[in-house]
């Protein structure tokens, strides 16, 4: 038994029948329509096939999942609302402590700031990328108040990276949990995955997990977490390094595709119901 479920669902007004692992993820679509099997991984090939077999009718094209068409990057033209490209690292904590500073006077520092330092000495690395290619969007916002840190896009693939404050201390991570000094270790490793998940949903296109660790003492890793890459924060300029993968042309359509903020809604959201 392959362990993968067949889930029916209705995307901008198209059904799609999603095949999802155990634990929710996605990994191919059924376009009936278009008479097409998406493959966000060629590793289940054959599992997604048999999984689909009841559902599938007439002959149907397998493969990768198509780069938008530049018909459909004229639909995406964007409003300057819509425009994600212009996000700053950590746009949503720099309107939140605009909103509300906190006190002056603190007896510790406030978290929120040495998560916005995180995000902004990450995002800076990433943006010096460009010239090699890459595009890099920071603060996307998901469904439920969620975001994205950092989403970059290049001839490497695509890659959700999620940024932790992490300075002078011992960083143990241990799938899924991530742990601190002596602090008490948390699921993080879900978290980043879930996003990387969402971000291949809303893209149609393989989206890879990782995390970021921002000047840590020391990180200790027992053994390789599945799927997510951990990385210090001045290790995070070696994605560029990523085999090719997408082609020039891939690459701007994809950029073009994610920037628009209409993408991460929810279906309600985007047709205003």
């Amino acid at each position: 038994m392959s362990g993968l479920r067949v889930v029916p669902t209705w995307r901008h007004g198209r059904e799609r029948l999603y095949v999802c692992l155990t634990d929710g993820r996605n990994i191919a679509w059924y376009d009936r329509e278009a008479a097409r099997i998406n493959l966000l991984s060629e590793d289940r090939r054959e599992d997604v096939l048999q999984a689909l077999g009841p559902f599938v009718t007439g002959s149907v094209t397998v493969g990768p999942p198509p780069v938008p068409t530049p018909a459909e990057l004229v639909r995406l033209a964007l409003h300057p609302d819509d425009d994600l490209a212009p996000n700053r690292p950590g746009e949503a904590l720099l309107a939140d402590l605009d909103r509300d500073p906190g006190p002056a006077h603190r007896l510790r520092p406030d978290p929120r700031r040495r998560a916005l330092a995180a995000e902004q000495r990450v995002g800076e690395a990433l943006d010096r990328l460009d010239g090699a290619g890459w595009h890099a969007l920071h603060c996307v916002p998901l469904p439920g108040g969620d975001r994205i840190h950092h989403l970059v896009i290049g001839p490497g693939g695509l890659f959700a990276v999620h940024t932790l404050y992490a300075r002078k201390q011992r960083v143990t991570v241990t799938d899924p949990m991530v742990s601190f000094g002596r602090r008490e270790p948390q699921p993080l490793l879900r978290r980043v995955r879930a996003d990387a998940d969402r971000a291949s949903h809303a893209l149609t296109a393989e989206v890879r997990p990782v995390l970021a660790l921002v000047e840590p003492s020391d990180v200790v890793i027992p053994a390789p977490p599945r799927e997510v890459r951990v990385l210090r924060d001045t290790e995070v300029a070696g994605l560029a390094r990523s085999g090719g993968v997408l082609k020039p042309a891939d690459v701007e359509a994809l950029h073009a595709m994610a920037r628009d903020r209409r993408v991460w809604l929810s279906p309600g959201e985007q047709w205003g119901s």
